[in-house]
């Protein structure tokens, strides 16, 4: 059985092991936990491309040592040029192409305002270049391909392959890569080298923003240079949850993390430490249910939120809700807003500083278009806007697309610190309420917590349809007692990623580090 990882000074968490490795190093020469956190965004963008990249949005959960916590949102919006007769003749926004590539990338808008706040909150600041070195020499020189990119390159290259630039970059000599294979992308190990050389900034208002314009512009996509001249990631502050075991922070709008928080705030009025595993999984399924219709009702650009969603987490909303919920029956289910390919790192530093970030490009490979000379794979996150005008989440130039992506952190009342996280769209919150359900309130071990086996109500990447799926690893009569609750139960593989690639970081009362990682990802949890 894998084990929990504990260190006095740093933890690094990631779902692939170069990254954990590239965060834990920077702690080593002193950097501090969003620094670290850059370099591992870095790496994790060359060695995951199929998750995330340069080309996606970023969301970071920042507690410092001291005060309140942080948020900052690093997502793009709809380019100037992403109106309905854009797609005059279509029912949808398709989910592949330069037509899919509308919105711009933030996240790498997101790595500059992070070290913005590293300085403020006096770091000494390692050079940019010693930050991105790891990614560099991983694009340039190569990377084995995790079976995970095979798969999903596999799977999806009928949707794939005539993608502009995507055969070239992802699919050597025109076949999906094999697992273990090396892989370079020397196209992407310049573009990262410009930004050592010119700075973060340059993606969006120098040289290398220029450039990508006029890619953009070649290949149709519906973004233009005073797009990204316009990007700007912002601070916010975060959503937070009461709850009996501590205080709980996730995202504003416009992503989701309201539902992760009207999970566990619903739960928490149900007994769930003396729930056994039935009851636990059929109570936060139930919850999930109630916060999804909250989410559905409420969550878009936040210019266009007239609701104060904080109120949303008041303990009587929240116990009226929890008083909907039957113990001896599901409730009537409709869809969810299906998959997302996502990477959720965490860092801790010695001084005290807790980092929880997301990075994405939404589908798996995102738009499939690979920016010429960039090496960079444009995301398709904008594919969640709606083109009927009267909808929730209308498509107008300008907004902000709705996010699936929500990092999650706590200060608990016994003094420990926690962040942790998912990949997975409909899957993120789930999971997060298993993780802290598992360890926080029933007190299972941090690292069987996300181990232990997992569940998906709806959609995630991969998966077409919106019943409950369980991992093979639940026993028999689990399986049974939740259909006789009335829920429609499938079967995954027993350790299967579309539940997601979790992991987690307690700073415990006396500074100690402990760090788990998914076993379903390539990951770590890398500490010193």
């Amino acid at each position: 059985m894998i084990q929990s990882n504990l260190a006095p000074l740093g933890m690094a968490v990631t779902p692939h092991h170069l990254a954990s490795e590239s965060a834990l190093a920077v702690l080593r020469e002193g950097g501090n936990a969003l620094e670290a956190m850059v370099a591992a965004a870095a790496t994790i963008a060359v060695v995951y491309p199929h998750m995330n990249g340069l080309g996606g949005d970023g969301f970071w959960l920042v507690l410092p040592p001291q005060g309140e916590p942080i948020a900052i949102d690093a997502s793009g919006a709809a380019g100037s040029l992403a109106h309905r007769d854009f797609y005059r003749g279509e029912t949808r926004i398709p989910h592949r192409g330069p037509r899919a590539a509308l919105t711009v990338a933030g996240t790498v808008s997101g790595w500059s305002e992070a070290l913005q706040l590293s300085r403020e909150l006096g770091s000494k600041s390692l050079p940019l270049t010693r930050l991105l070195r790891d990614a560099i020499r991983y694009a340039a020189d190569g990377i084995p391909v995790t079976a995970s990119q095979a798969a999903a390159t596999a799977a999806k290259q009928h949707e794939l392959r005539d993608q502009p630039g995507f055969a070239a970059t992802f699919m050597p000599d025109g076949e999906v890569p094999r697992p273990g294979s090396r892989f370079t992308q020397p196209a992407l190990a310049n573009t990262l080298t410009q930004l050592t050389e010119q700075g973060l900034e340059s993606f969006y208002r120098g040289e290398l923003a220029v450039k990508l314009a006029q890619g953009m512009s070649a290949l149709g996509m519906p973004i233009t240079l005073q797009d990204l001249q316009q990007q700007r990631a912002r601070r916010c502050t975060p959503l937070h949850l009461a709850h009996s075991e501590g205080d709980i922070y996730n995202m504003t709008p416009p992503t989701q993390g309201l539902v992760s928080l009207a999970i566990l705030g619903i739960t928490d009025r149900l007994d769930m430490a003396r729930a056994d595993e039935v009851q636990t999984l059929h109570r936060i399924v139930e919850a999930t249910k109630r916060a999804f219709a909250l989410r559905d009702q409420h969550i878009t650009d936040p210019r266009h939120i007239e609701t104060d969603l904080q109120a949303l987490l008041t303990s009587d909303y929240l116990a009226t809700l929890a008083s909907q919920i039957d113990d001896q029956c599901a409730a009537p289910w409709g869809t969810g807003r299906g998959p997302g390919d996502t990477v959720w790192m965490g860092v801790m530093d010695s001084s005290g500083l807790s980092v929880s970030f997301i990075q994405s490009i939404y589908h798996e490979f995102g738009s499939g278009v690979v920016l010429p000379d960039s090496g960079i794979v444009w995301q398709n996150r904008g594919a969640a806007f709606s083109l009927q005008p009267d909808h929730l989440l209308a498509l107008a130039p300008g907004k902000q697309p709705f996010h699936t992506l929500n990092p999650a952190a706590a200060r608990l009342k016994d003094g420990r610190t926690l962040v942790y996280g998912s990949m997975g769209g409909d899957g993120q919150p789930q999971t997060q309420a298993a993780i802290f359900t598992r360890h926080v309130i029933q007190g299972l071990p941090l690292q069987q917590a996300v181990s232990a086996p997992r569940w998906l109500l709806g959609r995630t990447w991969g998966q077409a349809s919106d019943s409950l799926k369980l991992e093979g690893r639940f026993a028999p009569e689990t399986f049974e007692r939740l259909r006789q609750l009335g829920h429609e139960v499938e079967r995954l593989e027993d350790y299967s990623e579309a539940v997601g690639h979790a992991g987690a970081i307690v700073r415990h009362s006396n500074g100690m580090l402990e760090g788990a990682f998914d076993p379903r990802s390539n990951g770590s949890a890398a500490g010193f």
